[in-house]
């Protein structure tokens, strides 16, 4: 795997060193001796039988992962620090700028769920999913920043980048190893774990006050942890899809899913460290 990126440069590298599961990295068609050969049953990204195989160069590097990933991130920023200035949420505006934040961020989910079920990735649905989600980040941010306590936001974005860089080291040092099982048990975890957010929204809406309670307190605290966790454990998931697609030889296409899976875990992540916070400064 090569790039000139300095922060991945060396991914590739710890794979060849040959830690027991490590896959062999060979060009697709190819055996490890360098015969032909048909690895559509192990490789998951290898044309079918009937499929031409793909030109030399069409394969995704770990360059245009990284520049469709900062892509999509920087859409989200820029459109945040635009809704940021642009929907005041003073008390004359604040009904109508969440209540634009609140579409948006429909339309957003709507956005991420159309691209989830498509088979090949869309540039023009996932832009549109952080233009919009970053639009609705904007509105909250504001609003948490005003009424709550001026600096979380900041120790949001700081404390989503420790997040992610304690992943990406833990990854890197194979303290986290991504297996069926782990796979397994995180899929079991986030169920439960949207299926309480959703019970919660519901005991919220029919009038049982503060819902379950976590959006205040200890137990508040205890979700947003396990909350972060969670996207933590989803961003490790995320670094073995694009390990396992550069590896593989996927098509470049991939890269805009490899983004949009990294985009929505990180925003996944700020989000909970965002309740963390806002929890701990409401508290205090």
């Amino acid at each position: 795997m090569k790039t000139s990126n300095p922060v991945f440069s060396r991914w590739g590298a710890a794979r060849d060193a040959g830690p027991n599961d490590a896959h062999a990295r060979r060009p697709v068609g190819t055996a490890l001796g360098g015969a032909p050969t048909d690895d559509h049953a192990t490789n998951p990204y290898a044309p079918g039988p009937d499929i031409a195989p793909r030109a030399a160069g069409s394969a995704v590097t770990m360059d245009d992962v990284v520049v469709r990933t900062a892509t999509t991130l920087g859409t989200v920023v820029l459109t945040a620090v635009l809704s940021w200035l642009l929907l005041p949420v003073d008390e004359a505006n604040l009904g109508r700028s969440y209540g634009i934040a609140m579409g948006a961020a429909l339309v957003a989910f709507v956005l991420s769920l159309v691209q989830s079920f498509k088979r090949t990735p869309s540039p023009a649905l996932i832009l549109g999913y952080a233009a919009l989600e970053g639009v609705f980040l904007g509105v909250l941010s504001s609003t948490i920043s005003t009424y709550i306590a001026a600096g979380v936001v900041v120790q949001a974005v700081l404390g989503t980048f420790a997040v992610a860089a304690g992943v990406l080291l833990a990854y890197r040092m194979r303290w986290i190893r991504v297996t069926r099982r782990f796979t397994g048990f995180v899929a079991a975890a986030a169920t439960g774990f949207l299926l309480l957010l959703v019970a919660d929204l519901l005991f919220s809406a029919f009038g049982a006050g503060s819902g379950l309670g976590f959006h205040s307190g200890g137990l508040g605290l205890l979700f947003g942890v396990v909350g972060i966790l969670l996207g933590a454990a989803f961003l490790a998931m995320d670094f073995k899809q694009v390990e396992d697609a550069v590896t593989y030889g996927a098509p470049r296409e991939e890269a805009w899913l490899a983004a949009f899976g990294l985009t929505l875990t990180l925003v996944w992540i700020y989000l909970e460290v965002l309740r963390v916070l806002t929890i701990f400064n409401s508290d205090n």
